[in-house]
């Protein structure tokens, strides 16, 4: 058995700004989250659910992951850019220099990139391209494992996976990597696959590297875990 990655949750200052932004530039349906954030349900083959939760942390340093949007041309890239911006969106400057995507940030500063058309690497792949990951391989062998998907990349220690009914390829770039100073804003929501039970689930995973976590969730019906990058998980019934 595999666990299935049901949603990518962003903790949000302000969860319907947030929400309006991804549903806005994505076409994405929003509906109700039942813990009490929004949910954006996706028009495409992206497989998984974008949650945006409610938290009072704020952001301080880049993010461990971030989306890369493809672009089918230079007209293409430009409009995105463009509803980004219209929508509330930001250009933000990480050191990038003279590159060919576009490195923007969501009104929450979470960061994103436009990327050029003719990108080799995202050619079959949506408007999601690529969940582009700061990690080690290890941790590409890890979420591999977990859901079952297949390594698309595997060189020079970085990694990629793709799930085999297609959508984003998930990336992880290999050392170095950044120390992580607190808890990721960005992270997995995953269940168990059909038929599956939490308490097995939960073992599998841990036996793959990956670990139980306290971070004051106090008595929830999920497990919250880390990968063995330290990354921060969430495994629901």
């Amino acid at each position: 058995m595999t666990a299935q990655l049901i949603a990518l949750s962003f903790d949000a200052n302000d969860p319907p700004r947030l929400a309006r932004f991804w549903a806005g530039l994505l076409g994405w349906e929003s509906a109700d989250d039942p813990h009490g954030g929004i949910t954006l349900l996706p028009g495409d083959d992206t497989g998984f659910r974008l949650r945006f939760l409610p938290s009072k942390e704020q952001k301080n340093r880049q993010n461990q992951a971030h989306f890369d949007l493809t672009s089918t041309s230079l007209e293409d890239q430009r409009r995105t850019v463009a509803k980004a911006l219209e929508l509330g969106g930001s250009h933000l400057d990480i050191g990038q220099g003279e590159v060919d995507h576009v490195v923007m940030a969501d009104p929450e500063g979470n960061e994103f990139c436009v990327i050029e058309p003719g990108n080799k690497f995202l050619a079959e792949c949506g408007f999601i391209g690529a969940l582009a990951s700061d990690g080690t391989q290890a941790v590409g062998y890890f979420w591999a494992e977990a859901l079952g998907w297949p390594l698309v990349w595997d060189q020079d220690e970085e990694t990629a996976i793709r799930s085999p009914h297609g959508g984003p390829k998930i990336t992880w770039g290999g050392p170095p990597v950044a120390e992580k100073t607190g808890k990721n804003r960005l992270h997995f929501d995953l269940t168990p696959g059909p038929g599956g039970d939490l308490d097995a689930e939960v073992e599998r995973l841990i036996s793959l590297g990956a670990t139980r976590l306290d971070i004051g969730q106090g008595q929830v019906a999920h497990v919250v875990m880390a990968d063995p990058d330290g990354n921060e998980f969430c495994v629901y019934p």
